[in-house]
C-alpha cells in the first residue's frame, strides 16, 4: 500500500542539505497535522540549518480501535497495548517508507545522514524502520511510544552480532499518560537496552502530548548525531 498522501517537507535554512528527519505522525493524525503542532510548540517550525524535515502521512485504512473506521495509522492493531500480536499491515507500510527514504538516498543523503522517529504510533513505526529495514540510519526517536511483547523488533536484534553500528535511540514519556502507559514506553527502552542498543530515556511531567523541553531535547539530539561541518556529504 503507497503512502496516502505527499509528505509535507520543511527546507533547511541554508543553501545546501546535508541530512534528512523523518518524523512520522501518532494514530489519527497527518503529516501537516503534527508538523502544525510543533509548530505551536516552538512558536516556529522545526528547522534545521542543513538538515530537511519530511513529515509523511499514513495511509487512510479502516483502524480496529476506531471500530474499523478509516483512519490515517501506520499499522492496524488489535487493540492499543502491548500484550497483542503485531499486524501484518506493519510490513506493509514499511515498504512504502523505505521507498521513501530511498527516494532521499538517490537524490545524494547517505542513510548515515538521515534519522527517522515519531510520536506516539509513529515512534512505534520508526524503531522497526531504524532496527529491522533501515539499520543504517544513526539515529531513532521514539516520542510517548511502545513496541508489543514479543515484537518482530526485538526478535531481528536477537540475530544481530554486532550491535555496535545499529541506531541510538532517543526516547521520551509522559509520566501522566493514560493512553500510552509509561511503563509500557519504559519497558520497551529496557528491552532494547538489554539487546545491545544505546538508549536514553526521558520523563517528563506530562500526558499523552509533546512538550517544549523534550522538542528541544531531540533537536540538540539530532544536531549532535548529524552535525553540519562534517566531511559525509
Amino acid at each position: 500500500m503507497a503512502l496516502s498522501l505527499m509528505p509535507r517537507i520543511v527546507p533547511q535554512t541554508k543553501d545546501v542539505c546535508k541530512g534528512a528527519v523523518f518524523f512520522l505522525h501518532g494514530s489519527g493524525d497527518t503529516g501537516i497535522g503534527i508538523q502544525d503542532w510543533l509548530r505551536s510548540i516552538l512558536d516556529d517550525d522545526f528547522k534545521f540549518p542543513h538538515l530537511k524535515v519530511i513529515f509523511p502521512t499514513a495511509p487512510l485504512r479502516p483502524y480496529t480501535p476506531n471500530n474499523g473506521g478509516r483512519s490515517y495509522v501506520w499499522f492496524d492493531r488489535k487493540n492499543i497495548s502491548p500484550f497483542v500480536s503485531e499486524h501484518e499491515t506493519l510490513d506493509e507500510t514499511a515498504k512504502s517508507l523505505s521507498q521513501l527514504i530511498q527516494t532521499e538516498v538517490d537524490s545524494g543523503i547517505p542513510l548515515s545522514r538521515i534519522v527517522i522517529g515519531g510520536f506516539s504510533m509513529g515512534g512505534a513505526m520508526s524503531l522497526h524502520m531504524g532496527y529491522r529495514y533501515v539499520p543504517q540510519v544513526p539515529g531513532v526517536f521514539a516520542l510517548s511510544s511502545f513496541l508489543n511483547n514479543g515484537s518482530s523488533v526485538f526478535k531481528t536484534l536477537e540475530t544481530v552480532s554486532d550491535k555496535s553500528k545499529l541506531p541510538k535511540l532517543f526516547c521520551c514519556h509522559g509520566d501522566l499518560d493514560q493512553l500510552v502507559l509509561p511503563e509500557w514506553g519504559l519497558n520497551t527502552n529496557k528491552q532494547l537496552e538489554e539487546l545491545g542498543i544505546s538508549t536514553e530515556f526521558h520523563k517528563f511531567n506530562f500526558y499523552h502530548e509533546m512538550n517544549f523541553k523534550e522538542i528541544s531535547m531531540l533537536r540538540e539530539w539530532i544536531l549532535k548525531l548529524i552535525p553540519e561541518n562534517s566531511s559525509q556529504l
